[in-house]
């Protein structure tokens, strides 16, 4: 089979693609004189059109009222996060008192953490899969330091493949193993180095009591979700834009730093608290009463900028067709994984892909790898004819096939 084909099909195909018009929502940046080849979705997505319009607007109202701009702008600062919920509750598959717009991923790593690891000298342990993101490796180390337990308390599950990344399978089987001694769970819902999706109702249901294990990764809809949730990435975010936190209802941990007498079950969690987790506005009172939906761990006033920025983004992803979306990058993956493997046989360079088998489910972010040397020499053939690839050191250049940006 051919996994080439003619540029006069591609335009066809571009044609009947129903989400095809999107692409003109965004700009897209120019290398020597034509519009490049995006293939970084998976780290950073293009700008919309519109989030020049919607900074601009919060800027007028700062600069036209001043402090006055927290409740009577026209997008009042002071609930400003809220203008996202549905957005993002959607994008997520949760309840909109579940999701919130907060902080950076790792911080609001940590944050979860503070409320779901609580661990005892039996069951200390933190279990992740093997190639997790790194930065997601250094929170859950320094979680264990802050506690005054050893790095070697991370279990860190490999797979049996070449990439080395475990399977549902290979996750299920750790957690029989060492359940009794592991206090929470960390696994990203698609694994950043192959694309692996994680079937996470699957894999938090494996072990004992997991209310009190906190998965955090993307769940597919509200029901088959992890305790907690800290998403971002795909989504055509501004550099540093606040990340879609999840709290769903059932989240229990143990404990309680609640003064408030309500019986929700996010009101009663122990977390970090701040302003705006309060339920009250600007009362100054002593007592920390927080709001009972996930807002109640968002820590100080929403960055409205950035928001504004966001907000622009999220607001093309509500009028589309998500599942069409979703079947569009699974699609390209395919047939830019086809064209690559096909590419690189006939040259010098023949990296071997990091591709997964036909049906594992999967993301859109694929990684072909190889010896650094050949590996780089694709890398830049590619840059070179205008592709936007994503660089990484560790032996490996990533392509995040973003089917709107291509």
């Amino acid at each position: 089979m051919n996994a080439f084909f003619h540029i006069d099909q591609a335009r066809r195909l571009d044609a009947a693609d129903p989400l095809g018009h999107f692409r003109r929502a965004f700009h897209v940046p120019v290398w020597k004189g034509e519009e490049v080849i995006y293939l970084t979705g998976n780290s950073l997505g293009l700008q919309p059109v519109g989030v020049s319009e919607a900074i601009a607007q919060e800027l007028h109202d700062w600069k036209t009222l001043g402090v006055e701009g927290h409740f009577h702008a026209k997008n009042p600062w002071m609930p400003y996060h809220e203008f996202l919920t549905d957005s993002l509750a959607r994008l997520a598959g949760a309840k909109g008192t579940e999701v919130v717009a907060m902080g950076s991923l790792t911080a609001n790593l940590h944050f979860a953490m503070a409320s779901f690891y609580r661990p005892t000298p039996e069951r200390r342990a933190i279990l992740c899969e093997a190639k997790a993101f790194p930065s997601d490796r250094y929170a859950l180390v320094s979680q264990l330091a802050f506690h005054g337990y050893p790095e070697s308390d991370l279990i860190e599950v490999p797979g049996s493949g070449a990439d080395g990344v475990p399977t549902d399978e290979d996750l299920i089987a750790a957690i029989q193993t060492h359940g009794s001694r592991v206090a929470t769970m960390l696994i990203g819902g698609v694994n950043y180095f192959t694309g692996r999706v994680y079937d996470m109702a699957r894999i938090t249901a494996a072990g004992p009591r997991p209310r009190h294990r906190g998965g955090l990764g993307p769940g597919p809809r509200h029901g088959q979700c992890p305790p907690c949730r800290c998403t971002t990435g795909m989504s055509t975010l501004p550099p540093g834009a606040p990340t879609n936190t999840s709290m769903p209802a059932r989240a229990e941990p143990p404990g309680s730093l609640s003064t408030s007498a309500t019986t929700t079950p996010t009101s009663r969690a122990s977390r970090v608290g701040g302003d705006t987790t309060r339920r009250a506005d600007f009362h100054m009172g002593p007592g920390f009463d927080p709001i009972p939906s996930a807002e109640g761990w968002q820590v100080s006033n929403a960055p409205v900028l950035s928001m504004a920025a966001q907000r622009a983004s999220l607001d093309l992803f509500d009028r589309m067709d998500l599942a069409q979306h979703r079947a569009n990058g699974l699609d390209l993956s395919r047939r830019c994984m086809e064209m690559l493997e096909a590419l690189a046989a006939g040259t010098d360079t023949n990296p071997s892909a990091c591709s997964l088998p036909g049906k594992t489910p999967r993301g859109v972010a694929k990684c072909p790898c190889s010896s650094a040397p050949a590996t780089r020499r694709f890398f830049d053939q590619l840059v070179e004819r205008g592709v936007v690839a994503d660089w990484r050191r560790a032996r490996h250049h990533s392509h995040g096939l973003h089917s709107l940006l291509l």
